[in-house]
């Protein structure tokens, strides 16, 4: 097939360090060509691919100081899709709802993955305007607010098998992966490695939205005893940094529409302690992949358990469920589904 992946430009596609959408972009494109698929990728122009590389701005605008007005570029890349979408069998993008208008009046078939929250009241006119655009949800859990929308299939994301591995190290610490933000709750963090009595490792980012944050309510905590700001880590830091995790924490106080951090920590075999919150219970299997508590002391009780799971076990259940292969192959039944209802011919190009 030829397929049209169409990227946010906020970070390359693979991003550098954080970018949750981005990467699984990536992962979901160099899947499908491995597959023998004509995928072109419209990105940033820093992204690496073994797709046909489209790009539509010259680097990721996260890292470019100069661009202030981020739906620019965001426009331009809309128009480019457009002049080019008869070239395709189907659109996919990853814009949340920029292309309802303008790619329900065309007879390409397109599909829009959800990858964010979707319980924000001005979401509810915008999806009641488009009750037959086609969306694909990343969760059940994520479903929920938008009832009216028209949702074609969940597909939950995948990582390639051998990007993260269980390596031979002893787990001596607690991890924290993510963004320092007020619904990831690392305060919650802090105190459950504290009442514990084991090291926390925090690898995350902070955005500037969330620095006010972490300035008054995080750093005065980071004081303690017991508590490591990593910073923001790599793919190729985190087999490292997982497997030496006893456990992974997400005390996370949201309707989380995923949670790329917890099937990361299972690649590496390591348990994931989560809050009953969004897709978690689609995501662990309780008892086997980690535990899922409704508080801190419940986290606190699950973590002195976690030592009677096997991480052998742990990685297992990734490669069954949560493999890059799985999601793309999900996503091409999609495709062809969509291809039955192609309005216009395939412009066959060169």
């Amino acid at each position: 097939m030829r397929i049209a992946q169409i990227a946010p430009l906020h970070e390359a596609v693979p991003p550098k360090l954080y970018g949750g959408t981005e990467r699984v972009v990536s992962f979901l494109t160099e899947e499908l060509v491995a597959l023998g698929h004509d995928v072109t990728l419209f990105a940033s122009g820093d992204s690496q691919t073994s797709a046909t590389l489209e790009a539509v701005w010259p680097r990721a605008l996260r890292l470019d100081p100069g661009v202030r007005d981020t739906v620019a570029p965001h426009m331009l890349m809309m128009e480019a899709v457009r002049q080019r979408a008869q070239e395709f069998d189907v659109l996919h993008f990853h814009l949340d709802y920029w292309p309802f208008s303008l790619f329900s009046r065309q007879g390409v078939p397109f599909l829009t993955t959800l990858h964010g929250r979707l319980d924000l009241p001005e979401l509810q006119p915008v999806f009641g305007t488009f009750p037959g655009t086609p969306v694909v949800s990343i969760s059940d859990a994520q479903r929920r607010p938008l009832p009216q929308a028209r949702f074609i299939a969940t597909v939950q994301h995948g990582l390639p098998s051998n990007l993260l591995t269980p390596r031979p190290v002893k787990p001596e610490y607690l991890a924290f992966l993510g963004r320092i933000c007020p619904e990831k709750c690392p305060d919650r963090a802090i105190r459950i490695a504290r009442r514990c009595g084991i090291p926390l490792k925090i690898a995350a980012k902070v955005d500037r939205v969330d620095q006010e944050y972490f300035e008054h309510e995080i750093r005065p905590l980071l004081d303690g005893p017991g508590v490591e700001l990593v910073g923001e880590i790599s793919d190729a830091q985190k087999s490292e940094f997982l497997s030496g995790a006893a456990a992974l924490l997400m005390p996370i106080d949201w309707p989380e529409p995923f949670g790329l951090a917890m099937i990361e920590a299972m690649a590496c075999g390591t348990p994931v302690v989560a809050f009953n919150r969004g897709s978690v219970p689609e995501v662990i299997d309780d008892g086997v992949t980690g535990f899922i508590v409704e508080d801190e002391t419940g986290a606190v009780a699950a973590i002195r358990r976690v030592e009677t799971l096997s991480r052998p076990a742990v990685r297992q259940r990734f490669e069954q469920r949560f493999t890059a292969r799985r999601m793309a192959l999900d996503y091409l039944s999609l495709y062809r589904e969509l291809g039955a209802t192609r309005r216009e011919p395939l412009r066959v190009i060169g």
